[in-house]
């Protein structure tokens, strides 16, 4: 997670048309692309066009810099800017196929970024993890209710509750992303998956998708209406305002527990 805030005039996402194939840059490199207002509402712009658009048939979502993403800007959410787009993308993700290619990191709502895509491609010795405990909040982007049919039961409780992070090899051998490659290959390795998906029967891609993402036991909907109730006491106690504090002043954080 990072504490600074983007410039002004910075475009937070870059989009580029390969083909049938729409690749989506979160372009904040200094800030550790770092989820604020411009990001949430730059991504959210990416993907109507790439859902809208018929001639589009995959995307791919990838970083600028040296990681992916380091999850919410936590200076932006001190000030309360409007990074509601983003809650839709973690839910919702992305009506067409969606293949994430994670070079250096993923992490917090970076690591949530990437499992609401469809597919994740991620290079050697990438870092993925759920941090949010240290400060003070809950990884409600998706990481608590994705990462048991991911990861397994135990590694998931694992890193939600040490913060720790697995690597792009243990992420692999998991089930949780679908190729490793070597450094600085994860996008043309997504790419490659996306152009394969784009070949493909429109309507007969988006029903297997469907249907395997029905196939993952309790309904997403019922875990997002269980995590809400829980998220309501987390996000608005004493400890989620210290941790974000303690973390932009570089300090321990000073847990009361309320």
């Amino acid at each position: 997670m990072s504490d600074a805030a983007a410039t002004p005039s910075e475009e937070a996402v870059l989009t580029e048309r390969r083909g049938k194939v729409m690749l989506i840059t979160l372009n904040r490199p200094d800030q550790m692309n770092s989820i604020n207002g411009a990001l949430a509402h730059g991504l959210e712009a990416a993907l109507v066009e790439l859902n809208e658009d018929a001639d589009l048939a995959a995307g791919v979502l990838t970083g600028n810099g040296r990681g992916f993403s380091s999850g919410m800007d936590l200076k932006a959410f001190a000030k309360g800017e409007d990074i509601g787009p983003i809650s839709k993308f973690f839910v919702h993700g992305s009506v067409k196929p969606l293949i994430a290619a994670v070079e250096g990191f993923a992490l917090a709502g970076g690591l949530e970024m990437a499992l609401s895509c469809d597919l994740i491609v991620a290079s050697e010795g990438s870092k993925f993890g759920i941090p949010e405990v240290k400060v003070g909040l809950l990884a409600a982007g998706g990481g608590v209710i994705r990462l048991p049919s991911r990861v397994g039961y135990m590694k998931a409780m694992e890193m939600a509750l040490t913060a720790k992070n697995i690597t792009a090899e243990e992420a692999y051998t998991a089930g949780m992303i679908s190729r490793v490659t070597p450094a600085g290959g994860a996008v043309d390795a997504a790419m490659e998956l996306a152009t394969t998906i784009g070949a493909n029967a429109p309507l007969g891609v988006a029903a297997s998708k469907e249907m395997i993402k029905a196939s993952q036991g309790t309904r997403e909907e019922d875990l997002w209406a269980m995590q809400a109730k829980l998220q309501a006491t987390v996000f608005v106690s004493n400890d989620a305002r210290e941790g974000p504090a303690a973390f932009a002043e570089k300090r321990d954080a000073n847990w009361t527990g309320t």
